[in-house]
């Protein structure tokens, strides 16, 4: 008979288990470096107390209250919300027409692109810089309306566009054809086949844009002038004092986003889903 030699397999096995070990623990510090600084946001939003910070006291609701109360929040949180749905629609219908146009060839195609995406890799603080030197040699009054809304429609079109390209550039074409060759003019090859198609998708693109303008803090602070959107307030009260209804705030900001955002996830989704049956 042969003699059959079984190789140990206790150290390999050991191996493979403190890899294991190794990686639930990174990923646990990994996530908790994360959500815990955001679950304790929400837990300071509920502290009695005036002092932003531990030990807790007793819950409360009153600094959501002051948040309600005050006119300049309300009017900050209104002002980013109306920039972000005007800047959001506006750089979705550019970024759609351009998705459009970058379907076929034509000259100088490559340096455009790069161009549309520019912004993405400019640094906020330069860029901020540059839109306060323009505007000022411009003369065109700051405001939110003169000067914050190009710089965010600036600031959010690449995104769009880059989210609605591929959608575009994957479409199958001969649903277009097929349509054109039985009559049906540009116009309504787009608004009755091309546009239902990827109609989830531009709406998940529109609220993608939006998180983003709401959100933008440091090209809005070079160039809003003396109104205020939602993070600039919030960055005029941390430079003045730590007021206990700032954790409120931060919470209030948060699910504004994640609402969205959640909303957009799953029109995207179901954006891809239309798109792959077609």
């Amino acid at each position: 008979m042969t003699d059959l030699t079984i190789a140990p397999v206790a150290a390999p096995t050991r191996t493979i288990n403190l890899r294991r070990a190794a990686l639930i623990l990174y990923a646990g510090l990994f996530y908790a470096f994360l959500y815990v600084p955001i679950l304790l946001l929400v837990v300071l939003s509920f502290n009695d107390s005036q002092t932003v910070g531990l030990p807790l006291k007793q819950f409360t609701l009153r600094w959501y209250d002051e948040v309600f109360q005050s006119r300049d929040m309300l009017l900050a949180i209104g002002n980013s919300v109306m920039l972000g749905i005007v800047s959001a629609v506006v750089a979705t219908a550019l970024a759609l027409m351009m998705a459009l146009g970058f379907r076929h060839d034509f000259p100088g195609k490559g340096l455009l692109m790069k161009v549309i995406l520019m912004p993405m890799l400019i640094p906020g603080i330069v860029g901020g810089v540059i839109y306060l030197i323009f505007f000022g040699y411009a003369e065109i009054p700051f405001g939110l309306w003169t000067t914050a809304l190009p710089v965010h429609i600036t600031w959010v079109l690449p995104f769009a566009f880059m989210t609605l390209f591929p959608r575009m550039h994957g479409l199958d074409r001969s649903i277009e054809e097929a349509a054109a060759d039985l009559g049906a003019r540009p116009m309504t090859v787009f608004t009755r086949i091309v546009l239902p198609i990827i109609k989830p998708g531009v709406v998940a693109t529109t609220m993608f844009a939006f998180t983003l303008s709401f959100d933008e803090f440091i090209r809005t602070l070079f160039s809003i002038g003396n109104q205020r959107t939602i993070p600039v307030h919030l960055w005029s009260l941390l430079s003045d004092q730590m007021a206990p209804f700032l954790p409120a705030v931060g919470v209030i900001i948060m699910l504004i986003s994640m609402m969205v955002s959640l909303i957009g996830f799953a029109l995207s989704s179901r954006s891809n889903t239309s798109a792959s049956s077609h």
